[in-house]
């Protein structure tokens, strides 16, 4: 097993979560952008709860706006980069930040899934680091491109994931206290008329 690539479950000692362009005049022309926001919010939450670092990226800030503040504000210590090239993996800081962490496992969020998402993840995926995709935290302002997206990147040999995925792999048991805090986050990301009993 230790001369696998990757390992399959993600590891929270070394992940780091890299948020994409979840941007305040982007954000709007998202489809589906408040269930994505709280998906997000959820991973940011997990991610401070678990100290997993937080890395968030901004495509030219001055046109469109800074990071959702209810996003930035989960994570006061999450470190934000501007960017200019459609491939965060393209800035020097983005690698920078990954190498600073130790960062194995890169699970990848954000907006637009066909632009900077997809071209960030081929990025980092074709530096042979491990770089997982959560797929319904992750948008685009048409669902067609968002689905022709996580097809492009599957085919890549990338590992698409859900957030839930991601938070229940970062714990790995239940009888602790982070899970009874994560819980309540878990739990409100589905409609209680869908719940399984967790």
């Amino acid at each position: 097993m230790s001369d696998r690539k990757h390992q399959e479950l993600i590891d929270r000692q070394g992940s780091l979560l890299l948020v994409v362009d979840m941007q305040e005049k982007l954000g709007p022309k998202i489809s589906g952008i408040e269930e994505l926001t709280a998906r997000n919010r959820a991973l940011i939450q997990a991610a401070t709860l678990l100290q997993v670092p937080v890395v968030f990226t901004e495509q030219y800030p001055k046109g469109l706006g800074h990071t959702n503040p209810g996003l930035i504000a989960v994570a006061p210590n999450g470190e934000v980069i501007e960017k200019i090239h459609f491939d965060a993996a393209a800035e020097k800081g983005v690698l920078q930040a990954v190498h600073d962490n130790k960062g194995r496992q890169i699970v990848v969020t954000g907006t637009e899934a066909h632009v900077c998402v997809l071209q960030t993840v081929l990025g980092l995926h074709s530096k042979g680091l491990d770089v997982r995709l959560v797929t319904d935290a992750t948008g685009s302002r048409r669902e067609a491109d968002k689905n022709e997206a996580i097809a492009r990147l599957r085919d890549a040999g990338v590992s698409c994931v859900t957030t839930e995925m991601v938070i229940f792999e970062w714990l790995r048991q239940a009888d602790t206290g982070k899970f009874r805090q994560l819980l309540p986050i878990i739990r409100n990301l589905v409609p209680d008329s869908q719940q399984a009993r967790v």
